[in-house]
Order: C-alpha cells, then sequence, then structure tokens
C-alpha cells in the first residue's frame, strides 16, 4: 500500500473533525513540558488551527522524523505499552494530520541560535529551512480535508466545530491547573487563563462563582491498590503502589438530564470510562433519581502501569488492571464526601439561572452549540434484557452468607476535614477570595444544623415548616421519614436478619415468569429482611409476612415494586445494592404519608430522626427532603439588603 494511502487511512482514525487536531496537538505540548500553550482557531478549525507552547523543542532531525509514521521518542521497547506515562505515544498524528490539510511546523531547542521551519502539504514535504524562532514549538494546520472533499463536507458549522474546540480545551485545562492555556479566534478570546495552584481556582476560572458554589471538594483520598476490596493490603513486595481519588462533585438539588457534565481524568488524561461512571452513579443511589446525572470533575491518579491508555485510536477509553479497586474507591470516596457535607436544597433565587458545566464564561455560542467531544456517551450501561421473554439466567447476586461492608475503605473524618482545610480551599472560602467586593458571602445549606430546627406546622398537613437562625425551613414529612427508615432498616439489616410481622390472613398474588425467576434468586436476601414470600403453585405465592410498619394493604404492591425494580437493573446485582433496593421500597410504604396531621411532639421527633441520618438532604429515590430560605434571601426578597 503506498505510503500516501496509509496515511490518510490513519487520518480517518486519528482526525475526525478540527478539535481532534488540536487534541493531538495540545497533548504533544504537554508532553513537550509546556508550561503555556496558546491556540488560535479560525471558520472554526477548518480554515485555520495554530497550536503554540513554550515546551523543548525539537532539533532539525526530530522535526523531519516527526512526520515518519510511527516515529516517537516516547517510546523505546515494548515493554514501555505496560508502563505509559505520556499522554501520546503511537507517532501516528503529525503525519495523519499533514496528510489531509496545509501544515507548517516551527520548532527550536531553548538555547540554540536558530530553529527549523518544516512545511507540507497533502502529505508531501514543501520545504524544509532554518528560522530565527523563540524556544518551543508551533504548528499551523490550514485547509483541513482540503484534499479529501469527502471528509470535508461533512464537518458541521463553523460555530459547532468551535464549540467542539472550545471543550477540549476546557478539558486541558481542568487537568492541567498549573499551566496557561489561551483559545483565540479573530473574533474573539473564548479561554484564557493563568496558571493557578489550586483546581478550584481553575474551576472559578472557567465555569465562575456559581458553578463553584454547586460543587462539592472531595479531598485527595488514597489507599494500596489491591485485585479485591476484600483483601489484606499486599506486603512492600508485592505492593502495587497507591490509588488516589480527588476532585469536585455537585449537590444533590444540582441535576441533569444527561451525563454531559460528567468529566473522568486517569493521570490527567480525559477519558470515557464506564466502570467510573457507575462509581459515580452508585455514590449517588439513594441521593439522587435514577433518570438523572449529577455533574463530576473526578481525577484518578494510580501508577501507569495499573492503567492500559492503549485500547483505543484516540485514547479516549482505559482499562484498568485492577478495576474493581478503582471502582469502589471512587464509589466510597465521593460517598464520603456528600455524607461529610449533608448538603440541603436552597430556594431558587429570583433571575438565578442553572450553571453549566459545558459552557464557559465568553463562549456560549460556541461550546453551548454542541456537546464535548469527548464527554460520556449518552447511551447508559447496558442493563436492559436484550432477550426479554426469556428465563435471566444472567441475573446473580454476591454469596449471600458474606456480611457486605458498609463502606469498603476505611475515611477518617478528623483527616478528610483537616485535608480540606490544608490543602485545596474549599468552595466556601475560595468563594469568599474570589468574590466581588461589596457581596457578601453565603455559605451553601448544610445539614449541620438540623437539630436545631423549631417546628412551627404543617402545610396542607404534608409539609413541616421550621425556623432556626439560619432561616426558614420546609421538610416534606413523607419523604423525611422515608429516609429515617431507610437508613434504620439498612443498619438493622446489615447487624442480622430482621423479623418481620405476620399477616392475619397470607395474601396470595400472581406472579409474572420473570418476577418468579427474580424471587428464586433473592427469596433469601427478602426473608432476612422480613418478608415471608411462599411459592402456592406455578404462578402464586402468598405473602405470610412483611417488615414491620408496612401496612397489609401495601403488601402486595410492596413485593412487586421490589421485583420490578430488580427487573430493570436484572443483570449481576451485589448484596449491597439488593439490600438497598429492598430498603428503600420498605421505607416508602412504611413512612407516614401526606395529609396526616402531625403534634409538636412528632414534629420534634422527626426532625431529630433526620438529623442523624447521614443523608438528609435526599430520600432514597432521589427527590429532595429539605428546602431552605436563607435569612439572607429572606431579607433580599424584602428589598431589606
Amino acid at each position: 500500500m503506498p505510503e500516501a494511502v496509509a496515511n490518510r487511512i490513519a487520518a480517518g482514525e486519528v482526525v475526525e473533525r478540527p478539535a481532534s487536531v488540536v487534541k493531538e496537538l495540545l497533548e504533544n505540548a504537554l508532553d513537550a513540558g509546556a508550561r503555556s500553550v496558546r491556540i488560535e482557531v479560525e471558520s472554526g478549525g477548518k480554515r485555520m488551527i495554530r497550536v503554540v507552547d513554550d515546551g523543548c523543542g525539537m532539533s532539525h532531525d526530530d522535526a523531519l522524523l516527526a512526520f515518519e509514521r510511527y516515529a516517537t521518542s516516547k517510546l523505546r521497547t515494548a515493554d514501555d505499552l505496560l508502563s505509559i506515562a505520556t499522554l501520546g505515544f503511537r507517532g501516528e498524528a503529525l503525519p495523519s494530520i499533514a496528510s489531509v490539510s496545509r501544515l507548517l511546523l516551527e520548532t527550536c531547542i531553548g538555547g540554540e541560535a536558530q530553529g527549523t521551519r518544516v512545511e507540507f502539504a497533502g502529505g508531501k514535504l514543501v520545504g524544509v529551512k532554518p528560522a530565527g524562532l523563540p524556544a518551543g514549538t508551533s504548528v499551523s494546520v490550514a485547509d483541513l480535508f482540503y484534499c479529501v472533499p469527502a471528509r470535508r463536507k461533512f464537518l458541521k458549522s463553523d460555530t459547532t466545530e468551535l464549540g467542539h474546540v472550545a471543550s477540549l480545551v476546557t478539558h486541558y485545562a481542568l487537568a492541567n491547573p498549573d499551566k496557561q492555556f489561551a483559545l483565540k479566534t479573530p473574533a474573539q478570546e473564548i479561554v484564557n487563563v493563568p496558571p493557578v495552584a489550586a483546581l478550584a481556582e481553575r474551576v472559578y476560572q472557567l465555569f465562575g462563582r456559581q458553578a463553584l458554589q454547586e460543587m462539592i471538594e472531595i479531598a485527595p483520598v488514597s489507599a494500596p491498590i489491591r485485585a479485591a476490596i476484600t483483601e489484606p493490603d499486599m506486603d512492600e513486595s508485592g505492593r502495587a503502589g497507591e490509588l488516589t481519588v480527588r476532585g469536585f462533585v455537585s449537590r444533590p438539588e444540582v441535576q441533569r438530564a444527561n451525563r454531559n457534565g460528567i468529566y473522568i481524568f486517569v493521570n490527567r488524561r480525559l477519558v470515557r470510562d464506564r466502570l467510573l461512571l457507575h462509581a459515580i452513579h452508585e455514590a449517588y443511589r439513594n441521593i439522587l433519581p435514577a433518570d438523572v446525572f449529577p455533574m463530576a470533575l473526578l481525577f484518578v491518579d494510580l501508577p501507569c502501569e495499573e492503567v492500559d491508555v492503549n485500547v483505543h485510536p484516540a485514547k479516549i477509553e482505559v482499562r484498568f488492571r485492577h478495576s474493581q479497586c478503582v471502582h469502589d474507591l471512587a464509589r466510597d470516596t465521593i460517598r464520603q464526601g456528600l455524607s461529610r457535607v449533608r448538603p440541603i436544597a436552597s430556594f431558587a433565587a429570583p433571575g438565578r439561572t442553572a450553571s453549566s458545566m459545558g459552557s464557559q464564561p465568553g463562549v456560549a455560542t460556541a461550546a453551548a452549540a454542541a456537546p464535548a467531544p469527548m464527554a460520556p456517551p449518552r447511551a447508559s450501561l447496558p442493563l436492559s434484557d436484550p432477550c426479554p421473554g426469556v428465563p435471566m439466567e444472567a441475573f446473580a447476586l454476591t454469596e449471600a452468607p458474606v456480611q457486605p461492608e458498609t463502606q469498603r475503605f476505611a475515611f477518617e473524618a478528623a483527616a478528610a476535614e483537616s485535608a480540606a482545610r490544608e490543602g485545596e480551599p474549599s468552595e466556601a472560602h475560595f468563594g469568599e477570595a474570589v468574590q466581588p467586593p461589596g457581596q457578601a458571602s453565603e455559605a451553601p445549606a448544610s445539614a449541620i444544623c438540623l437539630g436545631e430546627l423549631k417546628p412551627l406546622g404543617q402545610v396542607n398537613a404534608s409539609f413541616i415548616v421550621a425556623v432556626n437562625s439560619e432561616g426558614l425551613w420546609i421538610i416534606d414529612q413523607h419523604v423525611a421519614h422515608e429516609r429515617v427508615l431507610f437508613e434504620q432498616h439498612l443498619r438493622s439489616r446489615r447487624e442480622g436478619a430482621l423479623t418481620g410481622q405476620r399477616l392475619l390472613v397470607p395474601m396470595v398474588v400472581d406472579l409474572t415468569p420473570r418476577q418468579r425467576a427474580i424471587l428464586e434468586q433473592i427469596s433469601e436476601e427478602l426473608s432476612a429482611n422480613g418478608f415471608d414470600v411462599t411459592p402456592m403453585g406455578p404462578q402464586s405465592v402468598a405473602i405470610q409476612a412483611t417488615p414491620a410498619g408496612v401496612p397489609n394493604s401495601d403488601a402486595e404492591r410492596l413485593v412487586a415494586e421490589i421485583l420490578d425494580g430488580i427487573e430493570r437493573e436484572h443483570q449481576a446485582i451485589s448484596i449491597d445494592t439488593l439490600q438497598a433496593q429492598i430498603a428503600a421500597s420498605t421505607a416508602c410504604h412504611a413512612a407516614i404519608k401526606i395529609n396526616m396531621p402531625l403534634d409538636q411532639t412528632k414534629m420534634e421527633w422527626l426532625l431529630g430522626e433526620l438529623a442523624k441520618t447521614e443523608s438528609p438532604m435526599s430520600c432514597p429515590h432521589g427527590r429532595p427532603v429539605i428546602l431552605r430560605y436563607s435569612l439572607r434571601e429572606i431579607e433580599r426578597a424584602f428589598k431589606r439588603v
């Protein structure tokens, strides 16, 4: 195959659109040790892309060698593929880009008297000559796909392509807060962020103060890497290194319709990983509704030999050597951060609009026009049954006798709090530092002071109105009691089997074939939760006992809800998840209902018990429990401030 044809085939994998060119050139700049990277684009990158950095530069010979296929200075032997520490490593980017554009490379090593200028057009070398240049490298890519009209016609509008480029630059700016990034067009400067010391400052630079206030900082948490979370730590000779998880996640009231607000970085590489997406989803289980998504900036750092980045042509997917350990530490770290802060939703302020992690100040028309090119896929995890009518053979539980741990990794509250104070500034602290003069800081609502609430009465016998020194609080009594019962049920179950209440007359109900199949798999766990469900023929079962507090009239609906809820998730499900699902359904049916008058004593008891829960901000199904109308918001509404 002619080399020109081979390069164009490679370009089909590497160069999908202008943002793909920016990605490859940005990665090369960062690998070269650049402290400042400037990106200039015209017509969304179709007419011109220029990436200028102050990295180490290249010599004359290396500048020419860089355009040979598979020529790279980042790998020496095949064993280096098992421990890749750079963003790029294949040596395909420059020859692939040069084969479908007019490319000009200008580079110079620091301290050298002159640099090198190399020019390509359609994959053919046009000229090489010395030139007086500053230290670093500049790559200009003009007329992308000019020699491949069929590819060029598939590009989107200039605004859409610019949106993809802006999103990409945002990703790399988040992953490298210690470096300067600038993105410009002939008409505007879209991104210009100087280097900062903390990730919180970079979040503020890119997304603004409101987005930072909607996020919860996850202090760095490290744990030794091991094959499974139930295994003991390895000795020094077999230790694989440490895994660290940190970042920001959104408060429960901040909800998105898709996953486009979730950014995952592994060793500062933006990736699209189902494993970590699932870990984030599990951390928010019983906090957010099932059909919405949080926003997250999750950074996972681990030894290079523990992750394989050579599994995707565009290097946006990875494989972990100890995937279960990575998943569980990410899940538990986020869950611990949410439990420690215990955020509470506030009333929406007049004129306030929801912030978007997918857009930046000054790039509303560009970045909002298209989803991020490297954002995680919108399709959810493959949990649906491909063969609805077939018995569910793939459904499986972990062994029932194994007592699950409520938390896989040990977290010390004092250590986490001190790390948050001594390390990167928290959202509240940083918000005070960056807000404009004359605007007083208002700390985000937290559940820490729930025990101080004084109930005043009810609205429509459904919502408790309470006050404290911070303002006015409204509590949904049904979901508040549901949260209390959920955590009590889950805690009691993990301490041992629960006893149920016998029905005076067993209730016989019919089940579908799939429900029967699920019942056979989880019958032991149902019994341990206080249920007594006995088969009564090929299609019927008799419900003879339910957990305490569940009305007899709700027994049939409760069993069907549990079976149908598992049916929606059905593949392999852990004991932890199953217990939480049973506890959530049971608590919902046993909790006090709306339109139920409560006296002062009962309201005080409910608020006191809610204050003791780990996640009082939402019910097990994700609905908010409490809304706060802060004193400052009340004063603002009455025009006193």
